[in-house]
């Protein structure tokens, strides 16, 4: 990501096709969220400009007629930018800007990945923008015809600049795989952590939402993380891992990850793949709702989806439904759920989610048979303060226990078990 930054607020018109296809309740949820976005990154939306049109013009994305009246718009207004929200072609770029002759015009995804460039906090999380970027962004520059140089110039252009990206293909080809061998190293080394982990046998709670639904103030509320908590979109793109001892003295480890949103783009859900990794390697999910949000139920089909996609829907979830002091749209009250109402920002119903995550760890707790040799005996002791011992028989090569084990303590006595 480059030095450069917004200097100035940049007006933009946000720009919409609703087609015959179409749910208009949903492409308007769609479109508040895109103003939500484009204020994100820095923007100030002067209007937007919706068609409903059969299907969106394969050439220039709007209608002939709609595209003049889009150019009359920009030129009288001093628009510098046209936002639209649904994924364009290179050429329905190329071609759209050749009849706006001045605006540059970026569409959902491009927007997504230049906030994620302006957040991005660790040598990871540059990379992973930029490859994103790189993948999804320089094919349509190319498309259409504007100098790579001019990267790193205002919204939808941050990131990778002129001193990373060359006209030439061959180059960006180049750096494509130079950062997709740094990233392998970078997963090669997660797992390590991961396995490290997993030997502790600590339970994983993974902390997991919709952007800004509250993952990073709970986090925060619970270890005193210290990580950046704002009312922004995306705030929080690196994960973070804390350990947490329960009122009853149980260690977990709660992991606090990137936040989703709909129509996440593909290229980015590829390149942050091992930071999203860490939502399947999780032991529980704890999915945090913005209950305050009128769109939280769409918002939470989304995240649910992506759980799915992401492989980790057989994962244990309790339903977090956060932001409570700011008033409740309505509850859900699921009976095949584990729901929990809560304040992060003031710790209201935080006794109730521990009580659920101790409901959830006891039920992933199983029966073993453990034989320990006449070496170990020691760990007849330990298992006696930390498992629930159900049998002990003293026999000529060593010590018959059943006894019922959570994962960390499993994890200890992995390798006598039966």
């Amino acid at each position: 990501m480059t030095e450069n930054s917004i200097e100035k607020v940049d007006k933009v018109v946000l720009l919409s096709v609703i087609s015959d296809s179409d749910d208009k309740e949903v492409k308007e949820i769609s479109l508040d969220e895109l103003e939500r976005l484009a204020e994100t990154a820095g923007a100030e939306v002067f209007c937007r400009m919706v068609q409903n049109k059969e299907a969106p013009n394969p050439a220039t994305y709007i209608g002939s007629g709609k595209a003049k009246e889009l150019k009359e718009l920009c030129s009288n207004n001093d628009i510098v930018l046209v936002i639209a929200d649904d994924n364009l072609t290179p050429s329905q770029i190329k071609n759209l800007e050749d009849e706006l002759d001045g605006p540059d015009v970026i569409d959902r995804s491009m927007l997504i990945l230049d906030i994620f460039a302006k957040h991005a906090e660790s040598a990871a999380g540059k990379l992973q923008v930029e490859l994103a970027q790189l993948k999804y962004t320089v094919p349509r520059l190319i498309g259409k015809g504007k100098d790579l140089s001019r990267l790193g110039g205002g919204i939808g252009t941050r990131g990778p600049g002129e001193s990373k990206l060359e006209t030439d293909r061959r180059h960006v080809k180049r750096r494509i795989d130079s950062l997709e061998e740094k990233l392998a190293e970078i997963e090669k080394n997660k797992m390590t952590q991961r396995g490290s982990r997993d030997k502790s046998g600590i339970f994983k709670f993974g902390i997991v939402g919709y952007t800004n639904a509250g993952k990073s103030t709970l986090l925060n509320r619970m270890t005193s993380a210290g990580v950046l908590a704002e009312d922004k979109l995306f705030a929080t793109l690196d994960t973070t891992t804390r350990k947490y001892t329960m009122e009853r003295g149980e260690e977990i480890l709660l992991t606090d990850t990137v936040g989703l949103i709909r129509n996440l783009p593909h290229m980015l859900v590829e390149s942050f793949k091992s930071t999203l990794d860490e939502i399947k390697y999780s032991d529980a999910l704890l999915i945090v709702i913005d209950v305050s949000d009128p769109e939280f139920k769409s918002q939470l089909e989304v995240t649910e989806q992506l759980i799915s996609e992401l492989g980790a829907n057989e994962l244990p979830k309790i339903y977090v439904f956060n932001k409570c002091d700011r008033g409740m749209t309505e509850k859900l009250n699921s009976r095949d759920k584990m729901e929990v109402y809560i304040s992060a920002l003031n710790g209201d119903g935080l006794k109730e989610l521990e009580s659920y995550m101790y409901q959830v760890i006891n039920e992933n707790k199983h029966l073993y048979k453990i034989v320990l040799p006449m070496d170990k005996l020691s760990f007849v002791d330990y298992l006696y303060k930390n498992a629930s011992v159900n049998n002990v028989e003293y026999r000529e090569d060593g010590v018959y226990i059943e006894a019922v084990l959570d994962k960390k303590t499993k994890g200890m006595v992995e390798e006598f078990i039966q």
